[in-house]
């Protein structure tokens, strides 16, 4: 067995802004485990509000790298237990390498990802299109250049009801926001009415994560579900949100993995809350990674490649929010050739 990663730039199509954080280019690592005539690719992008570099993700691959290439273990999730120790500083190194064993072991058995966890895609969601803050007139167009059946608008600003009121003016497309922990319980009570009356489906982390007595308030009296994001980030905090959100929005970065991911959509789908699954600004290797849960999702946000001018990698495509597999077994990712 052998691991070898890939680094990329990434260059997005507009500059991408939320609460906290803006950016043009996104860093990524690709991982790669094959054994000569099988390769899983897994995927996970570079963040500074996490600490996360391509440098410290590679670094703490290095210490199970042995433990990897020697392959004495039968599935992903025993490698995901057995490396977990070593790996539980750094979520996102454990990600990469869960998704690559993830989407090796089902390409070793013959079959796609989601038909290794029993599941079929018959009932799948369609993915939101992100609109990260800017100007109005930016966030027109960036909607005009892409017609979608969902839009998900980030806000945290001073004007975010007007730049719903304007946006709604544009489109009859189904909203929904997320305000990435810039709101006040207050405020996200306030506004909650006021955004569905102009269509908006949920309202993702309206509050810091931190923020617990102004959840409760906003549980119980806002107008509009409220999706956890921040206050979801590993399977201990499910639980946690149970109570104070609707549902949870998974990043599979954040929580190490599909492997980590299918026990938290257990867990809420257990506690009666409604599960997403949202990306990171991943090329076609993460994308594709996520696309393999949505048989257990309500809702998801996998717009990352459409964010992109330079996707590296091939995998699943999207046809006006709905998801089209690609042919190939496990995951359905790889590197264009020219990449490898």
């Amino acid at each position: 067995m052998r691991l070898t990663y890939h680094t990329f730039d990434l260059q997005l199509k507009h500059t991408f802004t939320i609460a906290h954080d803006s950016r043009d280019v996104q860093q990524t690592l690709i991982v790669q485990l094959s054994d000569g005539v099988h390769s899983g690719f897994g995927e996970a992008t570079s963040n500074p509000y996490y600490g996360i570099t391509i440098g410290n993700m590679i670094a703490t691959l290095d210490m199970v790298k042995d433990i990897v290439e020697k392959g004495k273990y039968g599935s992903a999730e025993d490698l995901w237990t057995m490396v977990h120790p070593l790996l539980r500083d750094n979520s996102f190194a454990q990600c990469a390498l869960d998704e690559a064993a993830q989407d090796y072991f089902a390409q070793k058995k013959g079959q796609k990802l989601y038909e290794s966890w029993g599941l079929s895609p018959d009932h799948i969601p369609m993915t939101n299109f992100t609109i990260g803050i800017d100007t109005v007139e930016k966030m027109v167009e960036k909607m005009k250049e892409l017609p979608w059946p969902i839009y998900k608008i980030k806000l945290g600003t001073n004007e975010d009801l007007r730049i719903v009121q304007e946006l709604r003016k544009n489109t009859d497309a189904l909203f929904r926001v997320d305000a990435n922990c810039g709101w006040t319980a207050e405020k996200t009570i306030e506004l909650a009415p006021q955004l569905a009356v102009l269509g908006v489906e949920f309202i993702e982390q309206p509050l810091p994560a931190d923020d617990i007595e102004g959840m409760k308030k906003v549980f119980a009296a806002s107008a509009l579900p409220v999706i956890a994001d921040e206050s979801c980030i590993v399977e201990e905090d499910v639980e946690q949100c149970h109570g104070l959100f609707h549902g949870i929005n998974i990043k599979l970065t954040k929580c190490g993995g599909p492997t980590a991911a299918l026990r938290m959509i257990a867990q809420a789908r257990s506690l009666g809350m409604k599960t997403m699954v949202g990306c990171m600004t991943e090329t076609s290797v993460g994308i594709s990674a996520i696309a393999h849960l949505l048989p257990l999702l309500d809702y998801v946000d996998m717009d990352g490649s459409l964010l992109i001018r330079n996707d590296p990698a091939t995998g699943v495509t999207f046809d006006f929010g709905k998801v089209i597999y690609a042919r190939g077994n496990g995951t359905g990712a790889a590197l264009k050739p020219e990449f490898l």
